[in-house]
């Protein structure tokens, strides 16, 4: 097993919820409806998983506790985690631990809520960190759609409950690593796919995923 961080081997770890109607995509509800929102997150695990494992062959998939107490699919090929933890911190560092662990590294950790994520993002991230201890992907809503390490600097993750899923995610995180004496590159920013309005501004989008840009498309009331 390879020492964390040294000589091992470029690896994407996938963060996500399993696909349950009324547990995922809840702010897309009154566009989409619950049905529609779930059907949509596996649309969105599906493109995501696709896309990481033409980028890398190490791919690690982490899923959030199932509440319906069912095993959720986990594509061939691709290294099953479970995410534990009270809250994202403490499951993102889990994860990034596991990973580690597993002999990856440089890794880099997304979502699955920026759709219009590309291999070229990807590629930009594996570069950063060739120059840089961190790369960080801004997400136009303040957060970030992804994290990039080179060894696990779990303390990154360490941002009080009343942060995460706020528009100072990614402000803090910058000042962690600063305080850390971690150098950060920063990539393009990105709209994660949340909200109504952010349907309504992804759907021009010419690198929006058509299967993702038709489940996008309003259900209309019977």
């Amino acid at each position: 097993m390879n020492a964390p961080g040294h000589g091992g081997t470029p690896a994407i770890l996938v963060m996500a919820k399993p696909p349950r109607p009324q547990t995922v995509k809840t702010r897309l509800h009154p566009l989409l409806g619950p049905l529609r929102c779930a059907e949509l997150q596996s649309a969105l695990i599906r493109h995501t998983i696709a896309l990481a494992t033409t980028h890398t062959p190490r791919v690690y998939l982490a899923y959030a506790p199932d509440v319906g107490g069912n095993a959720t699919a986990v594509p061939a090929g691709v290294r099953s985690l479970l995410q534990r933890g009270e809250d994202l911190g403490q499951r993102l560092a889990a994860a990034v631990t596991d990973a580690f662990t597993d002999g990856a590294g440089p890794l880099l950790v997304i979502g699955t809520d920026a759709p219009t994520l590309t291999g070229d993002h990807l590629t930009a991230a594996f570069t950063t960190l060739e120059g840089h201890d961190v790369a960080l992907g801004p997400a136009l809503d303040g957060g970030y759609y992804l994290i990039g390490l080179r060894a696990p600097h779990i303390s990154l993750f360490a941002l009080g409950p009343d942060v995460w899923s706020t528009a100072r995610v990614l402000a803090a995180t910058r000042a962690l690593a600063s305080n850390e004496g971690l150098s950060v590159g920063l990539l393009p920013r990105l709209r994660d796919l949340d909200t109504p309005e952010d349907a309504a501004a992804l759907l021009p989008d010419p690198a929006l995923p058509a299967p993702i840009a038709a489940l996008l498309q309003p259900v209309e009331s019977p």
